[in-house]
């Protein structure tokens, strides 16, 4: 069961450092050619909702957790997750993101 275990966190290991320059890709993308985010829900669908959204990393909406410990995780980065640091998403943008999620309903279940 323990390599069963294994195999699927280095799967999703993998996922994560596989999906990650799409990413970053898709985070530029969602600057929308001026740099500037366009809130916490846009930050959320542009970059965070591809992982979490699709069973790559796991679910954060609906959890209620607190800002703090979201940004703190994004800046640090945490198991599979990787750090986006400030000149990939700024402080303001990185706390409506946090907000917007602390506060957000748990996604409904995919059929």
């Amino acid at each position: 069961m323990s390599s069963l275990l294994n195999s699927a966190a280095v799967k999703r290991t993998f996922a994560a450092c596989f999906a990650l320059p799409f990413v970053v890709l898709a985070g530029n993308a969602a600057a929308d050619g001026d740099g500037v985010w366009k809130g916490g829900e846009n930050v959320y669908a542009k970059v965070c909702g591809h992982c979490h959204e699709n069973k790559v990393g796991p679910v954060i909406k609906g959890r209620q957790l607190p800002p703090a410990y979201i940004t703190a995780v994004v800046r640090n980065g945490f198991r599979a997750m990787p750090a986006f640091p400030a000149s990939f998403i700024d402080d303001n943008s990185l706390q409506q993101v946090a907000e917007y999620i602390s506060k957000a309903s748990a996604p409904a279940a995919k059929p």
